[in-house]
């Protein structure tokens, strides 16, 4: 689908009848990353999955400010648009849920409730983005010299030593799921990284305080940073819930499925 300077790799899973959910991947992941979690999910939903900008068969047209937060959540909602989608359930994980935080919060009126995985309202302070454009800017190096296949397996395997990842490499599927995250271009994810990144996308913190929007927080275990940022977020946002899931990382819908799902079915079911 051609929004604008975007070509969108989507699927649409059912004939729109249903309340509708969208998915949004995280870094590196692609349009089937909510796979084995939207299977376990009731027929009570149709769902729209998707490559994000810099991500599997998704492609830009224009320069590289297309790849930001802001343009990148307008040209989804003009894909909603042009799906006549006017008002969905939203789900998002780390990059993809710090998206998923954005649309909320600048177009309210377009989701019912919200599910963040894993996901934060950016950094607060300018010295802080800063710091971590620095360090964003290190890691898309890394990619850009990272084209040869060995290479970039040998980056997504330093990346998965990250603590917020817990014991993801000990999970039976780490092969399978390392091997998806091969098929995306490093080139584009340096773009995506440098652009979308939480260095560069502008701190919602002070916007959270104003959201009405009914939105759940999911945390793993072994995941201690993103507790604390999603503690915070529960505190100074009366319409956020947090949960925090157990056995498992950063990654909570890949690690185990099961419970990622059961959550947001209890959300999704609730009466406001």
């Amino acid at each position: 689908m051609l929004i604008e300077k975007y070509y969108f790799h989507y699927s649409l899973i059912g004939k729109l009848n249903k309340p509708l959910i969208l998915f949004l991947h995280g870094f590196m992941g692609n349009i089937d990353e909510f796979y084995e979690a939207i299977k376990l999910l009731s027929d009570d939903f149709d769902y729209l999955t998707l490559d994000l900008p810099g991500h599997g068969k998704t492609q830009v047209w224009g320069e590289d400010e297309y790849y930001t937060m802001a343009n990148t959540a307008h040209a989804l909602i003009n894909l909603l648009d042009e799906l006549k989608i006017p008002k969905c359930f939203l789900v998002g994980y780390s990059m993809g849920g710090r998206l998923a935080l954005y649309l909320t919060l600048h177009f309210p009126e377009r989701f019912l409730k919200v599910v963040l995985e894993s996901a934060s309202p950016g950094l607060p302070t300018e010295v802080e983005r800063l710091e971590r454009i620095k360090l964003d800017t290190q890691i898309g190096s890394k990619l850009t010299r990272s084209v040869e296949k060995s290479d970039f397996a040998a980056f997504l395997s330093n990346w998965y030593n990250q603590t917020i990842f817990g014991y993801i490499k000990n999970h039976p599927e780490y092969d399978p799921m390392v091997e998806s995250r091969l098929q995306n271009n490093p080139l584009e994810l340096d773009k995506s990284l440098r652009f979308m990144g939480t260095g560069c996308q502008p701190s919602l913190w002070e916007k959270l305080k104003e959201n009405k929007i009914p939105m759940l927080l999911l945390a793993g275990e072994y995941d201690e940073k993103f507790i604390s940022i999603n503690t915070e977020m529960a505190k100074i946002c009366k319409f956020a819930q947090i949960k925090i899931i157990s056995n498992v990382g950063h990654n909570i819908h890949f690690e185990n499925p099961l419970p990622f799902v059961e959550n947001i079915k209890d959300f999704f079911y609730q009466a406001n």
